[in-house]
């Protein structure tokens, strides 16, 4: 039986905090104010490090700790940010108490971070890659469904088969992503074996989200089946639907190289359409869950609502 209250949850001890809820480490969403909202509400917010530079990263750790006193942590994306490295220094001097790894090998950064004293856990689309994250000295795996915005496992493995098959293969906590917006979502997550759950698209059109308003919007707009996933020859990214969704599906559907999809790509269209608000020439990031997404609202009051209607679910 699923509990009903998160007491003796292993998350919530890992972490120290009150609710097994972690926010995603969204690049150019998951700012300090998101990171402060989502862990002084109960939860764990994440400042994603994946579009910052060192001394971006420095000043937004601080940013956090000036606004809540409770327990937040940093993503480190290892193999898609060129400073990853860099920003592994600067939290090894700055110490925040949990970090996220993903998009990459967990053993490259796993060891020197448990040696300084954080938590770690690392996000993993597969099995075969949640053993690895175990061995590598994890204290804990996200399982992360394709229904996940941004970037994506290869495999296209959907949450709901997903999560039974890592909690299956492994002794540390798993914690359920993918596709998970609702009270409803995390108690279907926890039915198949998660002990919690990070919430990546509801916080990314929240109010203390850092992306452009104009982004926010839109993906309000979305319906079923208004994002897909592409890049399958570069890194699988899951895209909203528009004008440079369409430029990208058309070179791909004409078998183009993944050299030359990466020259359209160029520099910067992910900043271009998430953080200042380009809708035509750039990138936009969602996860299917934008469907159920109908109001831009405060982070503390999704993360209420998620766990009111988890309790109600579960009754």
């Amino acid at each position: 039986m699923i509990p009903t209250t998160f007491e003796n949850n292993p998350i919530c001890k890992l972490f120290k905090i009150r609710y097994p809820v972690i926010s995603g480490g969204m690049i150019w969403c998951s700012g300090p104010e998101l990171a402060a909202a989502v862990s002084a509400a109960g939860g764990l917010g994440l400042l994603g490090s994946g579009s910052m530079r060192p001394d971006d990263l420095r000043e937004n750790i601080r940013k956090v700790r000036a606004l809540t006193d409770k327990p937040f942590g940093v993503n480190i994306p290892i193999s898609t940010n060129k400073y990853s490295e860099a920003n592994v220094q600067v939290v090894l001097e700055e110490k925040p108490p949990v970090v996220f790894t993903s998009a990459g090998n967990p053993k490259t950064y796993t060891k020197i971070l448990k040696d300084a004293g954080m938590i770690v856990a690392h996000v993993v689309s597969s099995s075969k890659f949640a053993r690895k994250a175990e061995e590598a000295g994890c204290d804990a795996v996200v399982a992360e469904g394709f229904e996940a915005g941004g970037h994506n496992g290869r495999e296209e493995t959907t949450t709901l088969c997903l999560l039974p098959d890592v909690c299956a293969s492994v002794s540390i906590p798993v914690i359920g992503a993918g596709g998970i917006a609702s009270g409803r979502a995390m108690a279907a997550a926890f039915c198949l074996g998660a002990v919690g759950v990070q919430v990546g698209t509801a916080f990314a059109l929240s109010e203390e989200s850092a992306a452009h308003p104009a982004f926010k919007n839109y993906c309000l707009t979305l319906g079923e089946g208004d994002t897909m996933l592409l890049y399958k020859k570069v890194s699988p990214t899951r895209l909203v639907k528009g004008a440079y969704f369409d430029l990208i599906k058309a070179a791909e559907d004409r078998g183009a190289s993944a050299d030359e999809l990466r020259g359209i790509k160029g520099v910067g269209r992910a900043r271009e359409g998430m953080a200042l608000g380009n809708l035509s020439d750039g990138e936009l990031e969602i996860g299917q869950a934008a469907s159920q997404i109908t109001a831009i609202r405060p982070a503390s009051a999704i993360l209420s609502e998620i766990v009111s209607d988890f309790h109600s679910t579960l009754s």
